[in-house]
């Protein structure tokens, strides 16, 4: 995809892409291509993407954790890719995914569509406003003047604000289905993350039992209840490792890990470098 992608591993054969959360990498990444996209294979992708195709104004939302047909992307005019780490959004948005169920400019990827694959498009009197946004994340992301990154982020909410207005009624029939119970989910994996928390504790939480909802979670995210748990507690070691000096021990502590050396091997399999060589990175 994008430099700012990995391959992290592989489901199924298919190969899943994350983005890359390290300090180098900025938030937001814009390619364009014309006629071949980067991956035209079945993949899967664990952050939010956009395709957008300013002549005809085609419009792909392109859904996190579902295997994607890149061949059902329009390539015959250029196109644009929008890559982002939700975490760019705030902290209502905290990179890897759970937190995007509760956030309202991001539940437009939380579509069902066959193939991964959402397609809209963009009316000719906002289409400017596509071409404008675009070219000044470009813009920043080239010269990376102080702030480029706030500036950056706040030209991308931008466009996650008219996805949003021309994904109503899709967002709509959303919130009408199953998703408020992913939504109770993650809730309470963002309360109890830091404590001993297991699947069997979450589907307690939400009324369920521990196989129907790893199967709701699994085929709505491709992720399983634990997977969800621990990426939740990465993150926020990742969060106390830049901006605290505390012992590596005492911060697995804090993320519900009791033994440091399977949190840095948890950690390393998740951002791909172990936690000092990230502190070291991220200036701390």
């Amino acid at each position: 995809m994008t430099e700012a992608t990995r391959v992290v591993r592989h489901q199924r054969g298919v190969p899943v892409y994350d983005y890359r959360s390290d300090p180098a990498t900025p938030p937001v990444s814009i390619m364009r291509y014309r006629v071949e996209v980067p991956v035209r294979r079945r993949h899967i992708h664990d952050f939010p993407v956009l395709w957008y195709v300013a002549a005809t104004g085609a419009l792909y939302v392109i859904a996190a954790g579902e295997v994607v047909d890149g061949a059902q992307v329009d390539t015959t005019e250029l196109g644009v890719g929008v890559f982002f780490d939700p975490g760019a959004l705030g902290d209502d948005a905290r990179a890897p995914w759970p937190a995007w169920r509760s956030h309202p400019l991001l539940y437009p990827f939380l579509h069902a569509q066959r193939g991964g694959l959402l397609r809209l498009t963009v009316p000719p009197d906002r289409r400017p406003l596509w071409d404008t946004t675009i070219a000044a994340i470009e813009t920043e992301l080239d010269q990376r003047q102080d702030g480029y990154r706030q500036a950056a982020c706040a030209h991308l909410t931008l466009l996650l604000i008219d996805l949003a207005r021309l994904a109503a009624d899709v967002v709509g029939d959303l919130r009408r289905s199953g998703e408020p119970l992913l939504a109770e989910v993650f809730d309470v994996i963002e309360k109890r993350h830091t404590e001993t928390l297991s699947l069997r504790d979450v589907a307690q939480e939400v009324g369920m039992t521990p196989g129907y909802l790893t199967t709701v979670v699994r085929r709505r995210t491709g992720r399983t209840v634990q997977e969800w748990i621990l990426r939740r507690r990465m993150t926020e070691a990742r969060r106390l490792l830049s901006s605290t000096d505390l012992p590596i021990s005492e911060i697995a502590r804090r993320v519900g890990l009791s033994d440091p050396g399977y949190f840095t091997r948890q950690f390393r399999r998740t951002f791909g470098v172990p936690p000092r060589s990230w502190r070291t990175t991220s200036g701390t």
